[in-house]
C-alpha cells in the first residue's frame, strides 16, 4: 500500500477522491478504504452480537455490505459515505440472518419469555388487567431489566418489506411508504444510527416519549423513576443527539 494512505482519519473529499480512485480499478485504494471504517462495520456488528452469531463471521459479513457501498457510492450525493454505508452493512448482515433463519436468541432467554408470558397471562386473569412490569418483576422475583430484555428478545424482526396495509389489492410495503413520505432517509438513518449507539434505558425513553407518545409521567411509573428525573435524562440525550447528529 502506497505510504500516503497510511491510516488516519480522512476530511469528506478525501474519502471522495479514494472512493473515485477504487471504483476506477485502484485496489489500493479500495483496500485502504475498507481498512479506515472497520470501526464504521464494527460499530454495526455490535446490534447483533447478542443474537447468537460469531462477531467474526458478522464482521466479514459487514465488509462485504461496506465493499458494495464503496462500489456503489454515486460521487454526485451530497452525503456523508458514512450515512451511505451503515445501511448498505446493516442490510448484508440482516440478509445473512434472515438466510440462515429467524434471529437467534440464546435458550435461556427462550425459556425465561415462555415464563414471563405465562405467568402475564395469569395476572391478566387475577388482577382484570394487564399487569406493570413492577408487578411482574415482583411476582416473578427479576428486575425490570430482566422482563423488558426477555420481552424484546422474544419479539419477532419487523422487515422493511413487510405489508403494513394493501391499496386495491396492491400491498404497501414499510420500504414504500419511505420512499413516497420522506426524501430525507439519509438523515433518518443517520438517527437511527446514533439511536442504535445509546445505553438501553436511553433507548426506552425516546422510544416511550416520541413513538409511543407517553408523557414524562408514563414513562417514570414504567422506569421507577421520577419525572424530574425523566425530564432530565430526556433532555440530555436529546442533546447528546443533536451533538451527534451535527458530527
Amino acid at each position: 500500500m502506497n505510504a500516503k494512505l497510511s491510516r488516519k482519519t480522512l476530511s469528506d473529499d478525501e474519502v471522495r477522491s479514494l472512493i473515485e480512485d477504487s471504483q476506477n480499478g485502484n485496489q489500493d485504494a479500495r483496500d485502504f478504504l475498507v481498512e479506515n471504517n472497520t470501526r464504521l462495520v464494527w460499530s454495526v456488528v455490535q446490534r447483533y452480537i447478542r443474537r447468537g452469531y460469531d462477531p467474526d463471521d458478522l464482521y466479514q459479513i459487514g465488509c462485504i455490505g461496506l465493499l458494495k457501498s464503496i462500489d456503489k457510492f454515486d460521487l454526485s450525493f451530497d452525503v456523508k459515505f458514512s450515512t451511505y454505508a451503515v445501511p448498505m452493512i446493516i442490510g448484508e448482515i440482516q440478509r445473512f440472518i434472515r438466510d440462515d433463519g429467524s434471529v437467534k436468541v440464546s435458550r435461556s432467554l427462550k425459556e425465561l419469555n415462555h415464563k414471563i408470558r405465562a405467568k402475564k397471562e395469569e395476572l391478566i386473569k387475577e388482577l382484570g388487567r394487564s399487569p406493570s412490569i413492577d408487578e411482574m418483576a415482583q411476582e416473578m422475583d427479576l428486575t425490570r431489566e430482566e422482563i423488558i430484555h426477555a420481552e424484546e428478545a422474544g419479539r419477532s424482526p419487523q422487515s422493511i418489506y413487510e405489508t403494513v396495509y394493501e391499496n386495491e389489492g396492491d400491498p404497501i410495503t414499510l420500504v414504500d411508504q419511505m420512499a413516497e413520505d420522506d426524501t430525507n432517509w439519509f438523515d433518518k438513518l443517520s438517527l437511527q444510527e446514533v439511536l442504535g449507539q445509546l445505553e438501553k434505558r436511553e433507548r426506552l425513553i425516546i422510544y416511550l416519549r416520541y413513538y409511543k407518545d407517553q408523557t414524562q409521567s408514563e414513562v417514570a411509573e414504567r422506569l421507577g423513576i421520577s419525572q424530574v428525573q425523566v425530564s432530565r435524562l430526556e433532555k440530555k440525550i436529546l442533546s447528546d443527539i443533536k451533538k451527534q447528529m451535527e458530527v
